[in-house]
This record gives C-alpha cells, sequence and structure tokens, in this order.
C-alpha cells in the first residue's frame, strides 16, 4: 500500500498566506498609468475616410462657406466676423474667405485641458486621446423594469451625476435630462448646473436656454469655485452651445450666449447637430462636409472673440431613418458619420467631439446594447477626443435610464480595451514562459507569475456583465442582467453624496430656487 504523504503545516500555511498576499496585491486599485484601461487612451486605428476623402471634405466645407454662408447671425455676431474679416452679403448671409478660415485655424486652440474639480478628473484633449461622459437632453426617464417612460426631474439629474461620480469608464458628465419639474427656465437652468456640480467632481457640461440667464449661472459657478479667479483660472464647466441651426444658420440667442461664455472664461462645445436627410444632406459625406463647415464657423467666431479660446469642434450630425424620417442615433450610418468627423478633427488637429452610444431601443435590451457597443467602439478607435451621449440614452435621446448608464460603463471598459489595442513588446513576445510551461512545467499558464501579473493590469472585467458558467448561474438564483445593474445603482445611490462643501451649498440654496434634495 503506498502511503500519502501530508504537506507540513508550516508549508501549507505559508502557501495560504502567498495567496492571500497575492490576491490582496490583485484586488488592491492601480495606479492610473498601470490601469488595464483609462481617460485618455490614444485611438485612431479606424479611418473610414481615405486621405484624398478628407482633403475633399475639407475643400468642399471652404467652399460652403465661401459660396453659401451662413444666415442669421446676431447684430453683435456680425460685428464680430465682419470686424475679423468675413463679408455680409446683400441677402444678409455671412460668407468666410477661405484665407480668414485659415487665419483662424492657425490661432484656434490645441492641446487643451478641459478642468475639473478634482484634477485627478481632468481631461487632456490633444491628438487621438480618448474620452467618454454623457449628454443629451433626454425629456423622460425610463424604467426598465416597468418599461414606463415618465418626466425626468433635476432629482433624476443629480442622480445621473452622482452615479457617474462612481463610474470609473465614463470620463465627463454633461447634462442627461431636462429638469421638467422646474417651470421657471432661470430656475431651470441654475437647477441643471447645480444639480451636475453636486452630483460629480469631474467635468460637467452644461446649456443655457436664455442670455439673460448666464450672468446668475456664472454667479452660482463662483460660488462652488470660491472666487471669480479661482474659476478663471481652472473653469470646470463648459458651455454645450448649439451655436447653429441646420441647414447653415447661426441660432441667434445660442450665439449671444457664446460671446457671453468666451468672455467669461468658460471653454465652448461648438455643436452643429444636423440631422441627415432632414436638416443635413443625406450623402454621409456631405453630411459631415456640412458640419465641417459650420462648425469651421464657429472656430472663426470665438476666435475673432478671444484667440486661442478652448472651444471643441462638435462635429455632430445625426442620422435619419430614411423611411420615416425619424432619428436613428443606434445605426451603423452614425457610427459611420461620428468616426468619419473623428477623422476631420484630427486633420484639422482641432479638439473634437461628436455623439455616440445612442440607442433607438426604448429599454436597455439586446438591441441597446449591440447599438451601444457598435457605435462607441468605432468613435473610441476612430480616436475621437470626446464622446458624448456614449452610455444612458434611449429612444433616439428622448429616454434616459439610470440602470442603463450603469450598464454602459462596463460596455465603455470594453471599448477602452479595444482602443487600447496589443502591447507588442519584448517582454510580451518572450518565449521564456512558453519554454517554462512546455518544456517540463505543467503544461498550461493558469499559475504563471506573468499570468497573475498581467490579471489586473492587461485584462478588463465587467462590474455587472455575468461570466458564470451554466452550473455556476443557477446555483447563485440565476440572476439577470439587469438585477445587478439595479443593485449597482442603489450601492451607488447610496455612497455618493453631495461634493459641494455644505456651508455654500446652504448659501446657494439660499440665494436660488434649488429643487433637489441632497
Amino acid at each position: 500500500m503506498s502511503q500519502i504523504v501530508s504537506e507540513p503545516a508550516p508549508a501549507r500555511n505559508k502557501a495560504r498566506r502567498g495567496r492571500a498576499s497575492r490576491m490582496a496585491e490583485r484586488a488592491a486599485p492601480l495606479a492610473e498609468a498601470l490601469r488595464p484601461v483609462r481617460a485618455g487612451l490614444p485611438g485612431g486605428q479606424y479611418r473610414p475616410l481615405s486621405d484624398a476623402g478628407v482633403q475633399q471634405i475639407h475643400a468642399a466645407a471652404l467652399d460652403a462657406l465661401e459660396e453659401i454662408g451662413l444666415a442669421q447671425a446676431p447684430a453683435s455676431g456680425v460685428d464680430i466676423l465682419t470686424g475679423a474679416g468675413a463679408m455680409q452679403g446683400a441677402d444678409g448671409r455671412i460668407r468666410f474667405p477661405r484665407a480668414l478660415v485659415e487665419d483662424m485655424l492657425a490661432v484656434a486652440a490645441r492641446d487643451i485641458t478641459l478642468y475639473a474639480r478634482d484634477p485627478s478628473h481632468d481631461l487632456h484633449l490633444s491628438g487621438s486621446k480618448v474620452h467618454f461622459g454623457t449628454a443629451g437632453a433626454a425629456v423622460h426617464v425610463v424604467d426598465p423594469v416597468t418599461g414606463d417612460y415618465r418626466d425626468s426631474t433635476a432629482q433624476d439629474l443629480y442622480d445621473a451625476a452622482r452615479i457617474t461620480q462612481g463610474l470609473e469608464n465614463v470620463h465627463f458628465f454633461q447634462r442627461t435630462m431636462v429638469c421638467r419639474d422646474v417651470p421657471d427656465n432661470f430656475d431651470m437652468d441654475i437647477n441643471t448646473l447645480y444639480a451636475c456640480l453636486s452630483g460629480t467632481r469631474k467635468h460637467v457640461g452644461t446649456s443655457f436656454s436664455d442670455p439673460a440667464h448666464v450672468a446668475g449661472c456664472f454667479d452660482l459657478l463662483h460660488m462652488v469655485a470660491g472666487s471669480e479667479h479661482v474659476w478663471r483660472n481652472r473653469p470646470f464647466v463648459s458651455n454645450s452651445n448649439c451655436f447653429v441651426v441646420p441647414p447653415m444658420k447661426f441660432a441667434e440667442e445660442s450665439c449671444m450666449v457664446m460671446e457671453d461664455c468666451v468672455r467669461r472664461g468658460m471653454p465652448v462645445l461648438l455643436l452643429s447637430a444636423g440631422q441627415a436627410g432632414a436638416t443635413a444632406p443625406a450623402p454621409i459625406a456631405l453630411a459631415i462636409v456640412q458640419a465641417v463647415a459650420e462648425c469651421l464657423a464657429g472656430v472663426v467666431y470665438v476666435n475673432a472673440i478671444t484667440p486661442g479660446h478652448p472651444a471643441i469642434f462638435g462635429t455632430w450630425p445625426f442620422v435619419s431613418d430614411l423611411r420615416t424620417g425619424a432619428m436613428s442615433g443606434g445605426s451603423a450610418e452614425q457610427a459611420l458619420l461620428t468616426a468619419g468627423c473623428a477623422q476631420m478633427h484630427r486633420f484639422y488637429n482641432l479638439p473634437g467631439g461628436a455623439a455616440a452610444g445612442i440607442s433607438d431601443s426604448k429599454l436597455p435590451d439586446m438591441q441597446a446594447g449591440w447599438e451601444q457597443a457598435i457605435t462607441n467602439t468605432l468613435a473610441g478607435l476612430s480616436g475621437l477626443n470626446m464622446v458624448y451621449e456614449s452610455v444612458g440614452m434611449h429612444a433616439s435621446l428622448l429616454g434616459f435610464c439610470l440602470e442603463s448608464l450603469v450598464m454602459g460603463d462596463d460596455i465603455l471598459g470594453q471599448v477602452l480595451r479595444c482602443v487600447r489595442g496589443i502591447d507588442v513588446t519584448p517582454d510580451s513576445t518572450s518565449l521564456d514562459v512558453m519554454r517554462e510551461v512546455c518544456l517540463g512545467g505543467p503544461g498550461h499558464y493558469l499559475g504563471s507569475d506573468q499570468t497573475l501579473r498581467l490579471m489586473q493590469t492587461e485584462y478588463v472585467y465587467p462590474s455587472v456583465g455575468n461570466r458564470m458558467s451554466p452550473k455556476e448561474w443557477v446555483e447563485a438564483g440565476s440572476p439577470r442582467l439587469l438585477d445587478r445593474a439595479i443593485a449597482r445603482k442603489n450601492a451607488l445611490l447610496a455612497t455618493m453624496g453631495s461634493t459641494i462643501d455644505p456651508d455654500i451649498d446652504a448659501a446657494i440654496r439660499a440665494r436660488f430656487n434649488i429643487c433637489f434634495r441632497n
């Protein structure tokens, strides 16, 4: 009879301590540079436009500005633009000589930083660095359990910001919903801005519904910052500004807002949001031409006010379902439009932003998953600096879902891993580990030091996605993805409180009509 020799207790204890130590090391937070995915990973691997196509779009955009121009500039805008060298025709349209556009492109800001109240969340926009975030103006909140759509509120917006604060792969927070419970427009602008700032210390984007509201909102910003000087030194909010109404018209009040925000030191997103087949041409290439032309007009406008002011080139064309005219934000054509726009941003070497991640589905279902994954992946691989509306948006921007925001963070983690690509180095292609495993070793790599070392730095793991075996899944009670998303949403809301100092919060609530609770 063979004798079974037990491992001595000290050896067993030492092995357990070694495993425990390795597990603790893997569970510890990684330094930012060691994380497998993070804000600002360089994209640019995907290019739907040829070099000749990029040049053709650029030339057509310059022709459009010179020959067609833009209508309906406000009087202040006419003075600013004609003072810089644009020309107003007898038809009232402002036309832009090529030399003027080229001169303003030469002084436009590049390699800008969008600041956050927490410097660890600053966004460095240069080259093909990719950042994902929210945006939109949904008027409904989606209940994924009942399927109901209800009016969105200031409390919903605050909760979305709080959840975003706890999501690693959502790098900035721009207003996602309209505060429909706030009837006064000034109060709505104030609550929109303050709900975002109260919920997150990441960079915030907002908009203003009336030029007269800008001053009061900046009073609030200065209170949050501590002073106007502190604000101007690190402006942590940008103005999402639809300064044009496609096709090729200025939005007068939005232009006036933009002028005021530029003078007050706020970065601006120059947003052109035509809809191909409706307010933009149906050909994908020509839709990009129009968006580029409109945003180039914005570059001239902003730099005529303050040369080098931080501005994001927001070519943001959407897609129509040509059978009905309805918007189709989750389509392959939308993914191509966004990726093509990203190429144009890189051609001009300007910080750029566009939309991806929108779902036409009414609920966070399989359709929403493929639409969000495909459009976000192409946006990331194209090197888009700012990917707006990337999570949570349903019903072609009419609905926002908090649970979908949480699930979208998992999607973005996988997208960012694709953006990062494959690290090919002498170490990652060394045969040493293969020799050890194959020549007298265990015949697998599961316990090798290299495998354990790369578990956290090379691989990304979902927070709510399920990778159990069927047996494990049944034994765990067959949890659904939505169940896990609801649990994580509730956990985040339970731990993420207001980011505003209580004394400042009290002063703001005493001065303004704040309609959400901390």
